[in-house]
């Protein structure tokens, strides 16, 4: 699904240079959970924002599905992420000033589903997340776990085949990360791919591979 081949990248500034990630090589397949640890600054972040074709490598390829995709102008990326990928902030990244479900319909509205589909959608994974209850309610009058299983909602309900997760459950107590850790569980169970930033051990445990980084280099993948 995902190949990674010899990728560095490098931030400049007119007085500094800095290497967040140096050769790294991966192959992410199909359904897999693969959670990436590291201490911070170890380039996790950077990495995530690579394979999220967010942000582009310094030097190195990328195949998406086969596709050298770290040839491909913004325009295409953005076509392609679109399409295929789903993203789970720490921070949630709602919108204030939407609602529960009109949060969650802004992926559908920008994979262009038409209306007569996205009600029925946005309810089936509002109910599937035990948020539909909700649904009129806007982010600052939801606790934290509330926020994010919007914030999955959101990722998912476009069906992508990769789902992203950056530190999911860094702002929630010891329940509600239990809870969000399972509904990613589920999700790869159903068949997503998912890849996962955490601190956690007892998190990454959960996936199928863990990788190590360690100042930009992979340490171990296993």
């Amino acid at each position: 699904m995902i190949e990674i081949k010899n990728i560095s990248k490098v931030f400049r500034t007119n007085e500094v240079e800095t290497s967040a990630l140096s050769n790294i090589n991966i192959k992410i397949e199909k359904g897999e959970f693969l959670a990436i640890m590291g201490p911070s600054g170890c380039g996790k972040s950077t990495l995530l924002n690579i394979i999220g074709l967010l942000d582009i490598p310094s030097s190195g390829e990328m195949n998406f599905w086969g596709e050298d995709i770290s040839i491909l102008k913004e325009r295409n990326l953005s076509k392609i992420r679109k399409a295929n990928i789903g993203f789970v902030f720490q921070s949630f990244n709602l919108i204030d000033e939407l609602s529960v479900y009109e949060n969650i319909e802004l992926a559908l509205l920008y994979a262009k589903v038409p209306k007569s589909e996205r009600k029925q959608r946005i309810e089936d994974i509002m109910n599937k997340m035990n948020i539909a209850h909700r649904s009129n309610h806007f982010p600052q009058q939801l606790s934290g776990g509330q926020q994010q299983r919007v914030a999955v909602a959101r990722a998912v309900v476009a069906n992508p085949k990769i789902i992203l997760a950056d530190e999911p459950t860094g702002n929630l107590d010891s329940q509600n990360g239990s809870e969000v850790m399972n509904i990613l569980k589920e999700l790869n169970e159903e068949g997503a791919t998912i890849i996962m930033v955490t601190h956690s051990e007892t998190e990454a445990s959960q996936a199928s591979r863990i990788l190590r980084l360690f100042d930009g280099h992979i340490v171990s993948s296993n």
